[in-house]
């Protein structure tokens, strides 16, 4: 009897036996594994106070986008201004720890070397102005550091500065009690009977609560 024909099918599917291969099936839907989500990136952690952490000192400082106009508003505890949460919360340098306040918000002309040129502070300030509403001449509103150099704020965050207008009807100049709150606060700091996370929380949440504590 004459021996049957092998198909090509049939004869690789003996090859395949006699050499103990299996033909594995292509993954189905359920089997096709998914990648992973990419993680969510990470922020600058806030510093010991719950501040927010600025970008820090530069070197080539430039102008930075201010409020919408209108957008912030003033309230006053007497004649105190105090800045909008919302548009001025307080940011600090995360450059400045307690750890080498020595050789930082101690020593003697850093802050100095810290402050924006006017080019860069000069419109900033008159974009503050517009968003703060204020109409009063801006030579006696101070363009100021919520959280101040001295204490480790962060230069030119816009979430640190505000036009300050004067506390005082009669003034002359942009002097005024909260810069000699500064001064205090930095003597406490510096002397090691206040930390400086405290010194920063304490004046950027509510700087006439702050005088009335620490004194000015």
């Amino acid at each position: 009897m004459p021996r049957p024909v092998l198909t090509a099918v049939a004869l690789a599917a003996t090859v395949l036996m006699s050499t103990g291969c299996t033909r594995v099936s292509p993954p189905t839907s359920s089997t096709v594994a998914t990648p992973p989500a990419p993680s969510a990136p990470t922020s600058t952690p806030a510093p010991a106070g719950g501040l927010r952490a600025g970008p820090g000192t530069s070197a080539n400082d430039t102008v930075q986008p201010q409020p919408a106009p209108a957008s912030c508003h003033y309230t006053y505890d007497g004649t105190d201004p105090l800045p909008d949460p919302h548009c001025t919360p307080g940011s600090v340098d995360p450059q400045v720890t307690q750890a080498n306040i020595s050789t930082t918000i101690c020593s003697h002309g850093f802050t100095s070397s810290l402050r924006p040129p006017e080019r860069v502070t000069a419109p900033e300030k008159e974009g503050s102005a517009v968003a703060y509403g204020y109409t009063g001449w801006l030579h006696l509103a101070e363009y100021d550091h919520l959280v101040p150099l001295e204490l480790g704020g962060d230069p030119n965050d816009p979430a640190n500065l505000w036009v300050e207008p004067p506390d005082d009807p009669r003034a002359t100049s942009f002097a005024n009690a909260k810069d000699r709150l500064e001064a205090r606060l930095n003597g406490l700091v510096c002397t090691g009977r206040l930390p400086l996370a405290t010194a920063q929380q304490a004046i950027a949440s509510d700087w006439v609560a702050a005088e009335r504590t620490y004194g000015g």
